[in-house]
């Protein structure tokens, strides 16, 4: 007997509800480095101008397609490398443990993006409704996300406000 305090049933349900809460809070990162937002005052001000702004501008573009699930798996990847290289960088230096060089949130995201790029961007996404040869999946069809997509029940519009069958 195995215990679980997730059913296996909603499991695949919280990998959206983490993809969407780490996406809000990487894209709040940005907003405050660009736009002050939500401290009031924009950190481009206390860092280097070039380097607040590509990170912020790198971290905005990056929060708002993890938050709608729209090319998860390359934007994630791109971004886990992002704040790899942010880590050394920036944190680092500072010491060797994460603690002492306020390093953690740069390690969480690395290894979160890193784990996204692996699971996919869960059933409720863009990437998932909609696929590349305009065919969408049923999202009643996706049961656990370690379905393969040979496996799911997959529908065409045929251009009239229906579905051709597939």
């Amino acid at each position: 007997m195995t215990f679980a305090v997730v059913p296996n049933s909603s499991r695949p349900s919280f990998l959206p509800i983490m993809r969407i809460v780490v996406g809000l809070a990487f894209l709040e990162h940005g907003a405050e480095k660009l736009f002050g937002i939500p401290s009031g005052r924009p950190l481009i001000d206390r860092l280097p101008a070039a380097l607040a702004w590509g990170a912020g501008q790198m971290e905005v573009a990056g929060g708002t397609p993890i938050v709608l699930g729209s090319f998860t798996r390359p934007v994630v990847f791109i971004l886990s490398g992002f704040v790899a290289a942010a880590f050394f960088m920036a944190h680092a230096p500072q010491g060797f443990f994460p603690a002492k060089n306020f390093g953690e949130p740069a390690l969480l995201y690395w290894l979160t993006f890193l784990y996204l790029a692996a699971a996919g961007p869960g059933p409720i996404s863009i990437d998932r409704q909609q696929r590349s040869d305009g065919r969408t999946i049923r999202s009643s069809s996706i049961r656990n996300s370690s379905m393969s997509a040979s496996r799911c029940e997959v529908a065409r519009h045929d251009g009239r406000g229906g579905e051709e069958g597939r």
